[in-house]
């Protein structure tokens, strides 16, 4: 019969702390994302303030809430500590000391004090806004002299066309989109959609690709061109663009030469016209806003070695209030239990902050000292690496180095890459050695490059090439770097 008892064990497990927590979270942020994290401690949490706060350091307020301005007498003894001195209620800060690595960047402006003489070309400029295409058409059609039902068509139209131009649905289905009492057909969609094909950019309104080529070498602005001068090849592009775009596409030129009757010459001619055509007329009134990247680590050469820093301009400098954390010492106990936890918070988060770009740095530190070949030569000196070397040298765990070089960014003078672009497996060579992933894919592009246009190097022979180099690699390898570089096939590639 079984009886209750109890029983001691002792045994390990790994607790993950709340500042632990913190920690992990905040490595694994981008810059941006750390910026939002940040600004949403600072809404919530009173004890926490940015350091580089002007206004805050135009007014101070002491411990007994006076206000002091900047340049007063030093407090007297027994008042709040001053500023940067150590003591139980300040905080690890990321002091200006800890920011002297971070490299100055040129041409910024002096930032002014509150109460300074402002400076007009110190102010940001807004970029102006881009017309759009809607409107740009809709400018156009107010020029006209259409009756008000014609009109109210074609803004229906303009209002269906899509970012490149299009107008990819019928006629039919549009005229089904109107009440039955308007009466409205195809024809008389088709007649307004003719007046919006006749608006700026040539193209717009195109139903397809074929029909949004055959409006452009319509137009009398071709005149300008030097193909478009001689009538054969004129007849010749607008002959292709209405009934073979397919084959010209797939550079089927035999099959072109052998449908339209011509020599390589005049198809050469007329395969140049069409290129000089613009088959998304309407993208350049919807192009997306540039993306920006702010690198954490900028790279720079210091004799003869390259050298990481941290980008001082991607830092986040924060503090504790110093008016909360010298109340909350002046007066302990359980009233202010609450601000004592967010002392406490603010605490960890300028701890981890500070820890976090420690952390990159190292990181970034250690891949351009395996990576100097790089730095010196390009891509095709790249060396293979592997997350698990970093590590080792480290001491970290390889998690750790996966959150630092994701969404990472490195400012080198060949450009700007996310740190885990360093990281490629490798292709054994035939002396025993090892390439990197990155350096054949560079090979294979100097080597497309360099091609004949009119005889184009299959897989097979890059791989040949390649080997010839010491490089061994398969077919299919060389395909899928082919691919991830976006470089066609060969029968993509040949030209007449």
């Amino acid at each position: 019969m079984l009886k209750p008892g109890l029983q001691l064990r002792t045994s390990q497990h790994l607790a993950l702390t709340p500042a632990l927590q913190q920690s992990i979270k905040l490595l694994q942020l981008s810059t941006l994302e750390l910026e939002h994290e940040i600004e949403q401690m600072l809404q919530e949490n009173p004890l926490l303030e940015r350091d580089d706060d002007h206004v805050a350091a135009a007014l101070r307020v002491d411990a007994n809430g006076s206000m002091q301005a900047p340049g007063s007498p030093a407090e007297p003894e027994g008042n709040a500590a001053p500023e940067g001195e150590s003591g139980d209620a300040d905080s690890p800060s990321m002091s200006d000391a800890a920011l002297s690595d971070a490299p100055e960047t040129p041409g910024m402006p002096e930032l002014h004090r509150p109460g300074g003489e402002y400076d007009d070309d110190a102010a940001p400029q807004l970029a102006a806004r881009s017309t759009s295409l809607r409107e740009h058409l809709l400018e156009q059609l107010s020029l006209t002299q259409a009756t008000r039902r014609d009109a109210a068509l074609v803004t229906a139209l303009i209002d269906e066309l899509d970012d490149n131009g299009y107008f990819d649905m019928s006629l039919e289905e549009m005229a089904g989109l109107f009440p039955e009492e308007l009466e409205i057909d195809a024809d008389e969609l088709r007649s307004a959609l003719g007046l919006l094909q006749s608006f700026d950019p040539t193209g717009v309104g195109a139903r397809n690709i074929s029909e949004c080529l055959c409006l452009q070498l319509r137009t009398p602005d071709l005149d300008c061109l030097p193909e478009a001068r001689d009538a054969e090849t004129l007849k010749l592009a607008r002959d292709i663009a209405a009934h073979h775009l397919p084959l010209l596409g797939a550079r089927d030129y035999a099959k072109l030469r052998k449908a339209l009757g011509c020599s390589d010459d005049q198809l050469r001619a007329a395969q140049s016209l069409i290129r000089r055509l613009d088959p998304r007329p309407g993208s350049r009134y919807s192009s997306p806003p540039a993306d920006y990247v702010i690198p954490d680590v900028i790279v720079r050469k210091v004799g003869t070695q390259w050298r990481a820093m941290l980008n001082g301009d991607a830092m986040p400098r924060l503090r504790v209030n110093q008016m909360y954390a010298q109340i909350l010492k002046a007066e302990r106990g359980s009233a202010h239990a609450g601000l004592s936890s967010q002392l406490q918070e603010a605490r960890w988060l300028i701890r981890n902050v500070q820890q976090r770009f420690d952390t990159i740095l190292r990181v970034a530190q250690a891949i351009i000292e395996r990576q100097q070949g790089f730095l010196n030569h390009g891509e095709v000196a790249m060396r293979p690496l592997v997350l698990r070397e970093i590590a080792d040298t480290l001491g970290l765990h390889e998690s750790t180095i996966s959150r630092v070089t994701t969404q990472k960014y490195m400012l080198t003078p060949l450009g700007t890459f996310e740190l885990k672009y360093f990281f490629g497996s490798h292709v054994a060579t035939e002396t025993g050695g090892a390439a990197s992933s990155t350096a054949i894919r560079a090979l294979i592009k100097q080597l497309i490059s360099a091609e004949d246009p009119t005889q184009p190097l299959s897989d097979s022979q890059l791989a040949q090439m390649l080997g010839e180099q010491g490089i061994v690699v398969a077919r299919r390898t060389v395909a899928k770097y082919r691919e991830a570089l976006k470089i066609p096939p060969v029968s993509l590639r040949k030209t007449i």
